[in-house]
């Protein structure tokens, strides 16, 4: 176990443990497999983020003080 782990007061989160995850024992296409996955969730991540600066501006402008 981890030090930061012991002392952790919350569980980590599934990112944080696929990054310390130890890439020696994956072949090439699943290394390939893996960065096809994490492009896609930052594309996710990207569009959400797009979406809420989006919605947050339509909110602003509906609420803006004249």
């Amino acid at each position: 176990m981890d030090e930061d782990d012991f002392f952790s007061s919350r569980p980590q989160d599934p990112l944080t443990q696929v990054t310390k995850q130890d890439l020696g024992p994956l072949s090439i296409n699943e290394l390939q497999e893996r960065i096809e996955l994490l492009k896609g969730e930052i594309a996710r991540v990207e569009q959400h983020m797009s979406d809420a600066t989006r919605h947050r501006s339509a909110a602003d402008e509906l609420f803006k003080k004249s």
